[in-house]
């Protein structure tokens, strides 16, 4: 509440001092209703891995910039600060009803420029990209997403240095904050107007400090099987009797990871309206710890050594055709993801597994304003550790030889989902044509299969308990009808 009167008591002062400080405000918002009669709740899958359409909620994001000081004549300096308020949550549309804890400042910076020709300075939050997956609205190729410091952009007619230093400590660990340092940079070149590449990376340095019980930390001699079954603690009494309170302290580390990305964009030749790939390869930072409970007493496990080998590659690529000009355009998109941990080879996780989905959007422009859309999806994901989906409402008879794995990990019966999706519906743009041009306003209807049982967001028990009330379904099919609005303001 105190951030909402502080920005109402700045918006006041802007108001009588326009001339010396004008304001630019702009944003995007996304609203929908989708009833759900297959007990859901208004997605058509998971996510966004089967395209955008139809998988996403509301959302609402406000963008603010406030003109500090305007250059006279070209080359003089310049400044600005810009405020970003976004949140995913709008009244009567989803479980948070647009309450304001569903929001968030995101982003909060000053810019300068000409005080060095061609150099823009920004100091505060630094995130950056390369540009968009619009048919899965991923952005792939980012940089200081998570960082608060300063950079410097420095531009010429057919390049872009971007260099940045900041602490990443907040973002990662909030409350149990412990500085991360991290640097950074993208460079972008534009040889043709028909070509561009880019390359960047970010690093991260997160040290050990003596006492500072945020820093990180390992248990020693922890079991990863115990870890991951919740039994270290009891593992241990089992192996030292009556020496609870010798459980091995944590030992100080330094952690580090990093992040590099690639791009390349082409276009305005053939059919070819432009086509973006990016390529991305993360190292993740650690994690800190988690808790086990042991007679009443809680105790804090160090978990760096068992969250300091995991990765993730993710390759993007979507292309935008114009087969009749004013009349059909086609938008194709396809997205690889490998994700890997190396300290892990026994349970299913989102950290070891390999997706690979592509997505094709046809748009026919009956009249400017007024289109016809169809859009198919075709996705498979994979765990790499064993069985991770359930295919079945009785999966326990469809696992090995029909028997529960009581002490294993196998969650399900099947180690590979494969998703499918289409959409068709009508489009009003009062702004004409273009896949991608905004506002919107959509009737759509949607149908999901996959082989995973109830492969979307619900509220359905799949305990095979005898004592379960609401009993076990199995569906494979998922429909949806939606009317929803879409726009950049």
């Amino acid at each position: 509440m105190s951030m909402i009167l502080g920005l109402i008591g700045m918006y006041g002062l802007l108001e009588q001092s326009a001339e010396a400080a004008p304001v630019q405000v702009g944003g995007y918002m996304r609203v929908m209703t989708r009833p759900d009669l297959q007990g859901g709740n208004g997605t058509l899958g998971y996510w966004n891995l089967y395209g955008r359409l139809l998988n996403e909620r509301g959302y609402t994001m406000l963008d603010t910039r406030i003109q500090l000081q305007e250059a006279d004549t070209f080359g003089d300096p310049w400044s600005s600060v810009h405020f970003r308020a976004e949140g995913g949550s709008i009244a009567n549309t989803d479980a948070g009803n647009g309450g304001l804890a569903n929001f968030r400042l995101s982003q909060v910076y000053l810019l300068s420029g000409n005080n060095i020709p061609n150099l823009t300075w920004q100091v505060g939050t630094l995130e950056s990209y390369f540009g968009d997956l619009g048919l899965y609205d991923m952005r792939p190729a980012m940089v200081f997403m998570d960082t608060v410091g300063i950079s410097g952009r420095y531009q010429t007619e057919r390049s872009e240095l971007l260099i940045g230093v900041g602490d990443a400590g907040y973002a990662k660990y909030g409350a149990e904050y412990n500085t991360v340092w991290t640097s950074g940079f993208t460079l972008r070149h534009r040889p043709i107007d028909q070509l561009e590449f880019g390359i960047g990376g970010q690093g991260y340095l997160e040290l050990g400090t003596p006492g500072n019980r945020h820093a990180p930390y390992s248990t020693p001699e922890m079991d990863y099987e115990d870890w991951l079954r919740g039994e270290v603690v009891q593992q241990f009494d089992a192996e030292n009797p009556f020496d609870i309170l010798e459980f091995p302290d944590p030992v100080l580390q330094n952690t580090s990871s990093y992040t590099a990305i690639g791009y390349v964009g082409f276009g305005g030749f053939g059919p070819i309206i432009w086509n973006n790939f990016y390529a991305t390869y993360r190292t993740l930072h650690p994690e800190k710890y988690t808790t086990e409970y042991f007679e009443g007493q809680e105790f804090k496990l160090y978990t760096t050594n068992l969250t300091d080998e995991r990765d993730a590659l993710l390759i993007g690529n979507e292309m935008q055709l114009r087969i009749i000009p004013n009349k059909w355009d086609i938008a194709w998109g396809l997205l690889y993801g490998r994700h890997q941990d190396g300290d892990n080879d026994i349970a299913p996780t989102d950290h070891d597994r390999t997706y690979a989905s592509t997505v094709l959007r046809s748009q026919w422009y009956i009249r400017p304003e007024f289109h016809f859309l169809i859009e198919s999806s075709l996705a498979q994901e994979v765990s790499h550790n064993g069985r991770a989906y359930r295919e079945h409402a009785d999966s326990i008879f469809a696992n090995t030889n029909g028997v529960a794995d009581t002490r294993g990990f196998e969650y399900g019966d099947t180690d590979t989902r494969i998703t499918w999706q289409g959409k068709t519906g009508v489009i009003l743009n009062p702004n004409g044509v273009g896949i991608f041009n905004r506002p919107s306003l959509r009737i759509l209807y949607g149908s999901q299969y996959s082989n995973q049982n109830n492969a979307f967001g619900n509220a359905f028990v799949e305990s095979l308990d005898q004592y379960n009330d609401f009993g076990n379904r199995e569906q494979h099919w998922h429909h949806l009808v939606a009317v929803e609005t879409e726009s950049w303001f």
